[in-house]
Parts: C-alpha cells; structure tokens; sequence
C-alpha cells in the first residue's frame, strides 16, 4: 500500500498544526511522499502567507520598500521552528530569498517561497528527504505539464527514498526557471505524484472533512458524502461545491486513484472517497441523491420564433452573437418554437439590451425576452438513473413550499437535475429538495 498525502495551508499554518500533520503521517507507514501547501491564516485576520509573497512582489514592482512585509514572513517560519525545536538553517534560506528579491526576480519564484520553505520545515520534522518540486515538474513553454519529463525525474527521485516531503503549488520551465500553478495548485502537484508514483490512494488533508451534501449556511448540519464518483463530483464541482482544485481531479483520476478528503483536525474522521465512475458499487450512501448544489445570478434570455425546427441554424446564429462578446454560456433548454440561453449576469448590465436586439435580428425571432434574478440548483446522484420518481418527487417538494420552477434541465447521463428558480428562492429550494431526500 503506498499513500500520497498532500496538506493544505490551514494544516501547515503553524506549529500546533504541523504537529498534527507530524502525526499523522508517522500513524502510517503507507504515508512515504507528501505534498504540501504554504502557511495559511492560523485566525479570521490573519495572512496567508502566499498572499504576503504576492504583496511582496507588488512592492518591489512599484519600488515601494517590502522589508516590513518580508519580516512578517520570517517571524512566521522562525516561530514554527524554535516551538518545534527544528534544525534548519532558516537564515540561509532567507539570505538566498533576499538577494533574489533585491535582483528583483519575478512573480512566479517569489511566491513559490512559500511551499518551498513549508516543505523544508517538514521534512526536517519528520526527519526525511526534501525533494524540490523545480527538480521533478516541469512545464512546457505554454503552461502546460511535461507528463514524460515529469514522470521520469519524479520515479527517479522517489525511488530509492523511504519518504519525502515535495513543496506543491510550482515547477519549472525548460531553462529552469521557476513556474506556479493556479492558486490552489498544491492540489495538483499531490495528484501529479499520485499518478506518477503509482499511488493506492490520494489523501487530501484540508480543514473539512470530506463533502457536504449540501451548504451548511443553507441547511442545518447537512450530512456528510462518504462516497462520491468523480463525475458526480464534476457536476457539484460546476455550481461551486468544491474543497479541491478542478484540475487536481484529472491526474488521479486518469490513472485510476481515488481520492480521500481528510480533516487534519479530525483525522480520525474518514471523510469522503473519490472513486471512478466505474469502481462505483452502490455501497456508503444510503441516500439516493448525492448532493446538491447551486449558484445565484443568472440572466435568461428567451428567444421565441415560430417554425424554429423547419430551419437550419437558428440557434447557431444565437450562439454566435455571445460569443462575438466573449460570454460563455451555461445552459440552452430548448422547445419546438422556442429556446432559453442561460449565462451568469455578472457583467451583462450594459449590454443586454443590445444582445436581445442583435439576436432578434439575426435569428429573425419574434420576441427575445430577458429575465434576470436567476438561481440554478443542481440535484446529484449517480443513484437516480435507476430510480423511478426522482423527478416528481423533487418537483413535489418545490411546490409544496411555494417555489416556482422557472427552467427544467437534466442530462443525458440522467445523475443530475437542474431546476431553475427565483433569487429569492434560491435557498428555500436548497433546503425543500434536501428535506424531501435526506432522512
């Protein structure tokens, strides 16, 4: 059994933290490569340090002093280290920092600073290999990873060590310099070597434990998914109901892995299991939905032409009139004589009028409609496609509480339903359609 952990901010954040992560992964020995995050808040005002690196950056870019801000960032990493009573030359680490900055380096090295020296720390707390992430991903020229490169130096790396500790979050380019991810990219580099190490499992330790069934703002001690599948994960991910990284999916998932969302302050909880949509046995959930999810703000656009399915290309010359905008689009329920386009309001305020009129024109329709103060809610369950009902149960549950369904729309796939409502029914539903199938 071989286990990559990777640890997030919340878990590295300081010293009372990193002993649980100490912990944890001294309870198993199966735990030998772990991936981690910088330091981030310990309390609500605290600083990320990330965020400090970046404010770092921003400073010297505009020639304001950044020593006061560099300072916090040392105090943070020398208190882990004197309360854990670490050996590591930290004054080292900074002086090498500190010229760079006075070279005035870029972006991407500064603020990749922080899951170097977060790993640093940890591999001298559990007495183990450092590995530098710089030396074993590498990206492309364009951004994107060298899966050939970086499979072939990370094995030859983690070969012959019985654990190590690798920074997330970068990599570096051919001529070596340093490149991060997106924020939040920790996630991807512990799936990365995942894959490439040929991992059982991915563990994943934040600060929740696993996924709700739903938002705990919206409904009272919503239970927990012990088992979820990664495209249903997908369609919760859309509407916003994620603790990892979209792009962190893909690694483990093309290589089979599941993926364990652990609590580091509850690690005997066992959180929630991402498994392939092929491995799913019907075991862990006693419920048939999975979860629900949902998003406020949309804008509709209703385009009503009559004879619409004896003429070729009406919804093409729609489409392209937001798309000469740059909008993208979510949604396009459809009639005989008529379809809704669905996208996010936010910043279509100054140009809706003009994109009903263009539509009007292109399309030749006889009315485009705009309805604003949209929510989209997504109902999930890989369990529904077996089972008859599901629909006019939820729709049930809706009606007897009042709220009006504005849109209908479910995939071919039949595992999700999306209902359209009002804004301001957006958590009244949330909270109707999870009391209907949550007992």
């Amino acid at each position: 059994m071989l286990k990559v952990a990777k640890f997030g901010g919340t878990s590295m954040s300081d010293a009372s933290q990193l002993k649980k992560v100490h912990d944890i992964i001294k309870s198993d020995d199966a735990r030998r490569f772990v991936v981690v995050s910088a330091p981030g808040k310990r309390f609500k005002e605290d600083n990320k340090i990330t965020d400090l690196l970046y404010l770092t950056h921003a400073h010297i870019k505009f020639s304001v002093p950044h020593a006061p801000i560099f300072k916090i960032i040392e105090d943070r990493y020398n208190s882990i280290k004197e309360e854990l009573h670490l050996n590591i030359d930290l004054e080292k680490e900074f002086r090498i920092i500190k010229d760079n900055l006075d070279n005035k380096c870029d972006e991407d090295y500064i603020v990749s600073r922080g899951e170097y020296l977060s790993a640093l720390l940890l591999a001298d707390y559990l007495n183990c290999d450092f590995i530098d992430a710089k030396d074993v991903i590498f990206f492309n020229y364009d951004g994107s990873v060298n899966n050939e490169r970086t499979k072939e130096k990370l094995c030859e790396a983690l070969q012959n060590s019985k654990r190590a500790v690798i920074p997330g979050f970068y990599g570096s380019y051919p001529d070596g310099s340093i490149k991060v991810f997106s924020r939040g990219g920790s996630d991807i580099t512990g799936a990365i070597v995942a894959a490439f190490s040929g991992a059982n499992v991915y563990e994943n330790w934040t600060d929740v434990s696993g996924f709700l069934m739903a938002d705990p703002r919206i409904v009272n001690n919503p239970k927990q998914i012990k088992k979820i599948t990664y495209q249903e994960l997908r369609e919760l991910s859309y509407m916003g109901a994620s603790v990892l990284h979209d792009e962190a999916i893909f690694p483990a998932r093309e290589a089979g892995i599941p993926i364990n969302i652990r609590n580091t302050n509850e690690p005997d909880n066992p959180g929630t299991i991402i498994i392939d949509d092929s491995s799913y046995d019907g075991n862990g959930n006693e419920d048939i939905i999975t979860g629900i999810a949902g998003k406020k703000n949309f804008t509709v656009f209703y385009i009503h032409k009559e004879h619409m399915a004896n003429e070729v290309g009406v919804v093409r010359r729609a489409l392209e009139v937001f798309e000469d905008k740059g909008l993208s689009i979510e949604h396009l329920p459809s009639g005989i004589d008529s379809f809704s386009i669905i996208l996010p309001s936010e910043g279509l305020e100054r140009v809706t009028h003009e994109l009903a009129e263009e539509i009007k024109t292109k399309c030749g329709a006889q009315s485009v409609n705009v309805f604003k103060n949209l929510s989209l809610i997504t109902t999930v369950g890989i369990k529904m496609a077996y089972k008859p009902g599901i629909s006019a149960k939820l729709f049930t549950a809706l009606g007897n509480d009042n709220i009006n369904i504005r849109m209908i729309d479910q995939g071919s796939s039949e595992i999700n339903i999306i209902v359209g409502v009002e804004d301001k029914d957006f958590e009244g539903a949330i909270r109707a359609i999870y009391g209907a199938f949550v007992k």
